[in-house]
């Protein structure tokens, strides 16, 4: 973890970019797209939309990103078993998030990797969530699928925290018993895993 506690905000981010990027052969995080990096692009759009604390997460490639893209006001986590999968990256973060922001009412998880994200996305998202009356999850839907960004409330951390594996919270957010608001993401289903992938966005 880089910087001292920070003051406790409703909704915190925790951006994951932990993975090796191994089908694309290169750091998808260091990507360019639209004069930033992925991750930077990322950090940025959290910022903007008003998440506080952001936390990173980092595991392959973490030397040179940390290097190259993160600014001062973020939370770096160094996720150790980050060869598990997403799932490690969620309760690494998760487990900052109760030191750096203990009386946080729920936290926006985003992945690095999808370049049609916006501000006003995770913002809604933000505002849905501090909106709702009750404890609920905000999740954005592409293809009639629920997927990330969302936002978790804290009664959900719990379930968070058992993840293993590579799945992330897709399940949680498939659960016929999970109380979710719906924000649709037109382009949320674009994300870069592949050469091919950055070829077509461009």
């Amino acid at each position: 973890m880089r910087n001292g506690t920070l003051l406790a905000m409703s909704v915190p981010a925790i951006i994951l970019a932990a993975g090796a990027s191994r089908r694309l052969g290169r750091p998808k995080q260091l990507l360019e797209w639209r004069g930033e990096s992925l991750l930077a692009r990322t950090i940025r759009i959290a910022t903007e939309a008003g998440a506080e604390p952001v936390l990173v997460i980092l595991g392959a490639h973490a030397t040179a990103i940390s290097a190259s893209v993160l600014p001062d006001n973020v939370v770096t986590v160094l996720n150790s078993e980050w060869q598990e999968g997403m799932a490690s990256s969620i309760r690494a973060g998760l487990r900052v998030l109760s030191s750096c922001a203990p009386d946080a009412n729920g936290a926006v998880i985003l992945s690095c990797d999808q370049p049609r994200l916006s501000t006003e996305h995770v913002r809604s998202l933000i505002q849905s969530f501090e909106a709702a009356s009750a404890s609920v999850v905000v999740a954005s839907v592409y293809r009639e699928v629920r997927g990330v960004p969302a936002v978790f409330p804290q009664s959900i951390f719990p379930r968070l925290l058992s993840l293993e594996g590579d799945k992330g919270a897709r399940a949680i957010l498939a659960d016929s018993a999970c109380t979710a608001i719906d924000v649709p993401f037109p382009g949320g289903d674009i994300d870069i895993d592949l050469p091919s992938d950055l070829e077509q966005l461009a």
